[in-house]
């Protein structure tokens, strides 16, 4: 699908944001097509992935495109999956969570929202959900960009968690299920890290 020359520069700005932060990190950006027919609920959906530099030793994963599509409260997201090895299957995530936010049935994301996966996040790993969560191991220099036309984008993190974990968040809140994180001083990018409830 053809970008008009605003949303194509808003990309750029994306990609350029993503880049500048993880200046020095070897990157490639990549479209991705949801498939099924579904291209259109995210057009110009693209990936890049960072490989461990300087700034980070761990892979990042982050969408580029998610916030060309506003929420209901004019709110647009980016995402970022982060890992300590790479993985072919993170682009897909990273794609689920933007289409499940952009949709055509969509469930805007935010900050102590969650997604299932239907599966584990990788293999063996016993976290099948992502915890929408502010961009802790990037900081607010990744989490703001603001687009060409004014706009903020907003990166947001998407932290591996169990169902357990879940069930906890619901019942006593994301900050409570934060506090138990910081208290057992996870190790976020490990898939085989025990649960904290």
């Amino acid at each position: 699908m053809t970008l008009d020359a605003a949303a194509a520069r808003a990309m750029d700005h994306v990609e350029d944001h993503v880049r500048a932060f993880f200046e020095g990190h070897p990157a490639v950006l990549a479209d991705y097509d949801l498939g099924d027919g579904s291209r259109g609920t995210v057009p110009a959906l693209r990936v890049i992935e960072v490989a461990p530099g300087p700034r980070l030793g761990i892979w990042t994963y982050a969408t580029v495109g998610a916030s060309l599509r506003a929420d209901a409260h004019g709110r647009r997201r980016e995402f970022v999956l982060t890992a300590a090895a790479r993985d072919p299957r993170f682009p897909d995530l990273l794609a689920m969570a933007a289409f499940y936010h952009c949709g055509p049935a969509p469930r805007p994301l935010d900050v102590g929202h969650s997604v299932p996966l239907g599966e584990p996040w990788l293999l063996g790993s016993t976290c099948d959900h992502f915890l929408v969560s502010l961009p802790y191991l990037h900081g607010p220099a990744l989490e703001q960009c603001t687009l060409p036309d004014g706009h903020q984008a907003r990166f947001l993190w998407l932290l591996p968690v169990t169902p357990s974990e879940i069930a906890f968040r619901r019942t006593h809140g994301t900050e409570a299920l934060e506090q138990l994180f910081d208290q057992a001083r996870i190790d976020p990018v490990d898939p085989h890290r025990p649960a904290v409830v």
